[in-house]
């Protein structure tokens, strides 16, 4: 099967390497390549314009996941006290999702550093109700994820018991600079 024809450099290098190379006793020398002949001059061609770069869109920032020790210490054990909170409950998702961006914009224009949101606890697996439940409670992470106020959130993380438990969330906001 005939392979592919090697360029005049690669003919060079090979017929090079091939000088350098001693046979097998026994085995019989395989058949040499032909010397490539020498490369042409090259003829320089005006340079092509280069292309425009495609600005790259910003990147997005996603909600951080990580606090210092000290903050998560004190989440879990129920030792922040909200700056503020919101309580989804009855609302549709779309009306959730407004109710969400709303109360972030209010919570970061104050400064407030701790949002309690409320969401309902998620259903129990042994739940048979014919209608879906959790569902503003399953969007959420998804929301904070491509929300505008994504650069502004340092960690959410699960509520303590006193303030909603497994039926809330806090949103750590980032300090403002």
């Amino acid at each position: 099967m005939p392979g592919r024809s090697l360029h005049p450099d690669e003919g060079q290098l090979w017929a090079r390497v091939m000088a350098t190379v001693r046979p097998l006793r026994g085995v019989a020398a395989e058949k040499r390549l032909p010397t490539p002949e020498p490369p042409r001059p090259v003829v320089a061609s005006p340079p092509k314009p280069a292309p425009a770069a495609k600005p790259r869109p910003a990147p997005r920032v996603s909600p951080g996941t990580t606090l210092d020790g000290g903050w998560d210490k004190r989440l879990t054990r129920g030792l922040i006290q909200p700056d503020a909170s919101l309580d989804l409950h009855g609302h549709t998702l779309a009306s959730a999702h407004a109710l969400l961006d709303s109360g972030l914009d209010r919570s970061i224009a104050r400064g407030d550093r701790v949002l309690l949101l409320v969401t309902g606890k998620p259903p129990r697996p042994e739940s048979e109700r014919p209608h879906a439940r959790g569902a503003i409670r399953a969007a959420i992470a998804d929301w904070l994820a491509v929300s505008r106020h994504a650069g502004a959130i340092a960690a959410v993380r699960s509520a303590h018991p006193r303030h909603g438990g497994a039926g809330a969330l806090y949103i750590v906001l980032r300090r403002s600079r």
